[in-house]
């Protein structure tokens, strides 16, 4: 409100409240007026003060009145530029509903933070904010997560008490939607991924980490950094996979790939000697079974050999004495039917095997005295002794 309304020597002249400063009363500057207007010229009263607020507010927004050192006054816009106004409000409202959904990803509609429906590819709308919103997934790109580095490995333990600095990657993407209707008590897999798990990404890695430790923490150091690579991917790509399947995350595993695995800087010496101590116990296992393969079969064959020999003898031992039984028991047959006759032979036959080979003439008594003597066995034998030696001279020449 403008304070250019003085009060001039005339005593009708407004104040700046718009009534004269004295309102009656006694005269002078000093005078003590009967009345509540008795007061000093330059302290108005409250009451007035606000009665004077509101007729001036109150011209204002007529329009209209000629109030000293009131300014010209605010007008309310008609009906129809507000329902104007309205109306482009609620345009630019509903007009931010319109959204895009790219190819191989889906939209999840929520309602009041409810899961309503899945959107494809294409332009799409929904109600605005704040009774709807949409959240876009892609459900068909690979997303890839990183457990170490080469300037920041993962240590882990082996089942040998061994330390290991491992690194692993692992790509994965949301599981395919094609079963879903949307009827379906159960979620879509790109709604899963939105709502049952806070960071996808830190999920992943953790439980990587994790299926990845539970793997080496049941191997020992020297598969894991040889020959047994595809089998902690695989084991550790089935781990992974069951943990995130249990927090129904909608993820699918793509692959595992178990990257460089190697000792830690520190212990590269100790764990060289190690292994060339195991590679000398193998090379040392190797030579003894090497050996103990050439001598086993020896011996065994040895041995194989001794027990046919021996049930040879017995067999041979068994068969003459059964022949001797025979032979005594046909004999004891033949003596029985003569003894004489038996007897006789008997003692020939045993004096021609116990003087067959003696080189003496007996002569017997009853002979009737000494007869001449023809030495036929000295001339058989110097006939043979002949007959060899003409043998030998023969096939000397």
């Amino acid at each position: 409100m403008p304070w250019t309304d003085k009060p001039s020597n005339g005593s009708n002249n407004p104040g700046p409240w718009g009534r004269p400063q004295n309102n009656g009363g006694g005269g002078g500057q000093g005078g003590s007026g009967g009345g509540r207007g008795g007061r000093g010229q330059g302290t108005p009263d409250l009451e007035e003060l606000l009665r004077s607020g509101r007729e001036r507010f109150g011209k204002g927004r007529g329009g209209g009145g000629t109030g000293g050192g009131g300014g010209a006054g605010f007008q309310m816009p008609s009906g129809q530029v507000l329902g104007i106004f309205v109306i482009g409000l609620l345009a630019l409202w509903l007009f931010s509903g319109i959204y895009q959904v790219q190819p191989g990803a889906r939209g999840v509609v929520t309602t009041f933070g409810k899961f309503t429906s899945l959107s494809g590819p294409g332009l799409n709308w929904h109600i605005p904010f704040p009774v709807q919103s949409v959240t876009i997934v892609d459900t068909e790109g690979d997303r890839d997560v990183s457990i170490g580095g080469r300037s920041n490995k993962v240590s882990m333990l082996t089942s040998d008490l061994n330390i290991v600095d491992v690194t692993l990657d692992v790509n994965y993407q949301v599981k395919d939607d094609g079963g879903w209707s949307p009827g379906s008590e159960e979620l879509p897999n790109a709604a899963k991924i939105v709502f049952n798990i806070e960071d996808p990404q830190g999920t992943v890695k953790s439980a990587a980490e994790a299926a990845l430790r539970e793997v080496v923490g049941a191997n020992e150091f020297g598969p894991i950094v040889s020959r047994g690579r595809a089998i902690v991917n695989e084991r550790t790509a089935e781990i992974l996979q069951q943990t995130l399947d249990s927090y129904d995350s909608g993820i699918r595993v793509i692959r595992v790939n178990f990257g460089e695995a190697s000792p830690p800087v520190e212990v590269i010496p100790a764990q060289r000697d190690v292994i060339d101590a195991t590679s000398q116990a193998e090379r040392d296992v190797n030579v003894a079974q090497g050996y103990a393969n050439q001598v086993v079969p020896r011996a065994e064959g040895e041995a194989r050999q001794k027990v046919l020999q021996a049930e040879a003898y017995a067999s041979r031992v068994v068969a003459e004495a059964r022949g001797d039984a025979s032979r005594f028991t046909s004999i004891l047959e033949e003596y029985s039917k003569a003894p004489e006759v038996t007897r006789q032979r008997m003692y020939l036959e045993t004096m021609e095997s116990i003087l067959g080979d003696m080189n003496k003439v007996l002569i017997d008594d009853e002979a009737g005295g000494t007869l001449p003597y023809l030495n036929l066995n000295e001339i058989a034998r110097e006939g043979q002794r002949s007959r060899t030696s003409n043998n030998a001279t023969g096939g000397q020449q």
